[in-house]
């Protein structure tokens, strides 16, 4: 996959399951990984274990952490602190990149 060029977004197609996830790379518990969510499907309630960085590439999707959510649009970032309780949910199809660091 190295020297190569990729259009993210196409990496990844919508599944009939809850969501798809592709590791791209990977280094212990560090990761970039691309994640497709369908409109309206949830990641339940969990905590990374590393520091986070979300990019939307496609759709538009909701981050909740307690009671604080997030609306995060295509080509737009969201951090945030390893072991912050939080969970996903997509108000439209959505792909994203998610780092782990």
């Amino acid at each position: 996959m190295f020297y190569k060029v990729l259009k993210a977004k196409d990496l990844i197609e919508f599944e009939t399951k809850e969501f798809d996830k592709k590791i791209l790379l990977q280094d212990g518990d560090s990761k970039l990984a691309i994640i497709a969510l369908k409109k309206d499907e949830i990641i339940n309630t969990h905590v990374s274990v590393k520091d986070a960085a979300v990019l939307v590439l496609e759709g538009e999707i909701e981050i909740h952490f307690n009671a604080e959510k997030f609306k995060v649009d295509k080509n737009e970032i969201i951090m945030f602190e390893k072991e912050k309780e939080h969970s996903v949910m997509a108000l439209k199809d959505s792909k994203f990149l998610l780092l782990n660091i």
